[in-house]
């Protein structure tokens, strides 16, 4: 459980880093964007000197020459020139349409109203004036943007970067997973086969039947163990199974090896139990085994595991449910995952391990269909209709 809060915990710490990084970027750029445009409304006063200087009656030629270089340099700032009846003089830097040109001016026109940013008055004398209008330049909005922009490719990098990250190492698990299972199946393989024979020893001896029987089942349960192991990682062969048939078999092995106080009962109509799925019997049966006996530890050796199913569209629906203690809702997708496990004892492997048998190797689903704290939870398993 700690392993995943401190995942959890990388996972805030990444995006409250990418949110950092974005809104420092925010701040600086709507500083940087605010000068600039500062900078921008002097220009704008300084066209509109430049305009007044043009209207003079005797302006001298090298006054006239600057004035140009000025009017002519504002190659980033739309602008419009109205009089007092918004009638358009004077346009520039704006991307006008060869059709209702007039139209668009006067929109723009409104849009410069509406910004707020006041227009500049071009004394011509007499009483007359002129308005000059102006919009943010191109420079200036795509500075707007940028940090918007980065936040987002910020985001997506450390998104990228994350999955890639849980993508090899879920690989690397995965491998790791199977080079155990494959393992662990060979060393067991040579004493299972050693104590077979073993076994038929003992049975020419003068011992009790009994006895030799029992320690021929236990054998041949290591035997059904290594063979599960063994198909980890390879693809397994599928057959149809009777479902009640199965889990009335598993429930009779479970029964003799989980505390009396634990009551095992089948909740299901005669009909249903003719019902079957495609499944490879061996690995299916392991499933059923390690949610019965995680519903024990659950409910601490007194309570009652039920089982049902059905159908569901075109598949069916095994539901184990038990009166344990309950899953809360936010560990209810985090305890199929590799090392989440609230007993001291254990390694966090079992409902992993059922998962990856339904999901992986039979093309089914696995999921907790409902859970209350205190009274116990249902775990649902969707497989194919044999």
């Amino acid at each position: 459980m700690e392993l995943y809060s401190r995942k959890r915990w990388w996972k805030f710490f990444l995006m409250a880093g990418a949110f950092f990084i974005g809104a420092a970027s925010l701040y600086y750029t709507n500083r940087l964007t605010s000068k600039l445009r500062q900078e921008e409304t002097r220009k704008m006063e300084l066209w509109a000197k430049a305009n007044r200087h043009i209207t003079r009656p005797d302006p001298d030629e090298q006054s006239l020459e600057l004035v140009f270089e000025i009017i002519q340099n504002n190659t980033t700032v739309p602008l419009i020139i109205a009089d007092e009846k918004d009638t358009i003089l004077f346009h520039r830097n704006l991307d006008v349409p060869e059709k209702n040109e007039q139209a668009y001016l006067q929109r723009e026109l409104q849009k410069m109203k509406d910004g707020g940013s006041g227009p500049i008055v071009i004394e011509l004398g007499g009483g007359q004036n002129q308005y000059l209008y102006y919009d943010d330049s191109t420079i200036l909005t795509q500075l707007r943007w940028f940090p918007i922009v980065q936040l987002v490719v910020v985001v997506l990098f450390v998104l990228l970067a994350y999955w890639a990250f849980s993508s090899a190492r879920r690989r690397e698990q995965d491998q790791v997973w199977v080079g155990m299972a494959k393992e662990t199946a060979h060393q067991l393989g040579t004493p299972t086969s050693s104590l077979l024979g073993w076994i038929e020893v003992l049975s020419m001896k003068n011992i009790e039947k009994s006895l030799v029987d029992e320690m021929r089942y236990d054998i041949q349960r290591l035997q059904t163990i290594t063979d599960r192991f063994s198909k980890i990682g390879s693809k397994p062969d599928l057959q149809p199974v009777n479902v009640g048939d199965m889990l009335h078999e598993v429930i009779g092995y479970i029964e003799h090896r989980i505390s009396s106080g634990v009551r095992i009962e089948v909740n299901a109509d005669d009909f249903l139990s003719e019902l079957k799925i495609l499944v490879n019997r061996p690995l299916f049966e392991w499933v059923v085994e390690n949610l019965c006996k995680n519903a024990a530890d659950a409910m601490q050796g007194t309570g009652t595991i039920s089982f049902s199913w059905g159908c569901q569209n075109r598949q069916i629906y095994i539901d184990v449910a038990d009166t344990g203690k309950g899953i809360p809702r936010k560990y209810q997708k985090t305890i199929f995952k590799p090392g989440y496990t609230t007993k001291k004892r254990g390694w966090g492997l079992g409902l992993t391990l059922v998962r990856r048998i339904v999901e992986d190797y039979h093309n089914g689903r696995i999921f907790v269909k409902e859970s209350t704290p205190g009274k116990g939870a249902t775990f649902r398993i969707l497989v194919e209709k044999g």
